[in-house]
């Protein structure tokens, strides 16, 4: 796996990855991250890549995250008040 590179934003970490003829767009906020596997003959290059970062898909992935870690934390405090 190869990193093509990393796209600033204020709320989460955003990596661009090649591999296996795909692009991999690697979405990092706080505990929780999401990947989305772009393949290679879908767009035309890295530029691209870019575009769908900027477009109302990242507004999206960052409301996903909400849901995201809002489950895992319902999770985590559920193993607390389940007896052993």
């Amino acid at each position: 796996m190869r990193v093509i590179g990393e796209i600033p934003h204020a709320q989460c970490k955003i990596t661009i990855f090649y591999w296996n003829n795909k692009y991999l767009i690697k979405l990092e906020k706080g505990w929780v991250e999401q990947t989305y596997k772009v393949p290679e003959l879908e767009i035309s290059g890295e530029e691209d890549i870019q575009e769908i970062v900027k477009s109302d898909f990242l507004a999206k992935a960052l409301e996903q995250f909400e849901i995201m870690e809002a489950n895992l934390f319902q999770a985590i405090e559920e193993l607390g008040s389940n007896p052993l």
